[in-house]
């Protein structure tokens, strides 16, 4: 029997994997704890969320299996090129994906325990459903999801997202239509504001949003 690849993360102190340096097999809610500064990291396996912030929020960027020699590119956009905290995020289970098409198609399961762990669950069991709102606290218009949408302004006529619930699945949300700009990452819970989604006091409209279905 094949033996699973453990999920790791390497973040280093210095640009291009150089001085003192700390590995994550899980989520890491305050790297500053185990390093003075991170300014590069490597992926050895699986998804990561990096935050510019502790605890999950400000700007984040997902980062898949690879070499990421300069946090200041990876985060452009963000007035900060330190990661300060990091969430792994669950791999979708192999045995339910087939590919057709170059596109991820995910069978249904059968009902599984929704209950969401805290501890960063290790696999995601395939099945994806979430409902967005237009305003904060699940005001205004309302739209139950269970497919990627690259414009939510063209399918639902929202002029926006600012609340939602994630009851399956571990989904991506992106400032601008066609999954482009800043982005958002969401695992199953409720969401009553743009701060409860990690991004804290910053002003950003939501374009589009897309499932996690790859295994990195």
């Amino acid at each position: 029997m094949k033996r699973e690849m453990r999920t790791l993360i390497i973040f280093y102190e210095d640009k291009n994997f150089q001085g003192r340096s700390y590995e994550a097999s899980n989520d890491c809610p305050e790297l500053t704890s185990h390093l003075s500064r991170c300014n590069s990291c490597r992926v050895e396996s699986g998804c990561f969320m990096v935050y510019e912030r502790p605890n999950f929020m400000g700007h984040q960027m997902l980062v898949r299996r690879g070499e990421y020699p300069d946090n200041q590119r990876l985060m452009g956009m963000s007035q900060s090129d330190c990661i300060r905290s990091s969430r792994l995020i669950p791999m979708v289970r192999r045995a339910n994906v087939s590919w057709f098409n170059s596109v991820c198609c995910l069978f249904h399961l059968p009902h599984m325990d929704k209950k969401f762990q805290s501890n960063s669950p290790k696999q995601h069991k395939g099945n994806f459903m979430m409902r967005i709102y237009e305003k904060e606290n699940f005001g205004g218009q309302m739209h139950e999801m269970m497919d990627d949408c690259d414009s939510i302004q063209e399918r639902y006529r929202m002029s926006d997202c600012q609340s939602c619930n994630v009851m399956d699945g571990h989904w991506l949300m992106y400032e601008q239509p066609h999954f482009r700009g800043r982005m958002i990452y969401l695992r199953p819970g409720e969401y009553r504001s743009l701060r409860d989604m990690g991004l804290g006091p910053v002003d950003m409209r939501i374009g589009s949003i897309r499932r996690i279905m790859d295994s990195c």
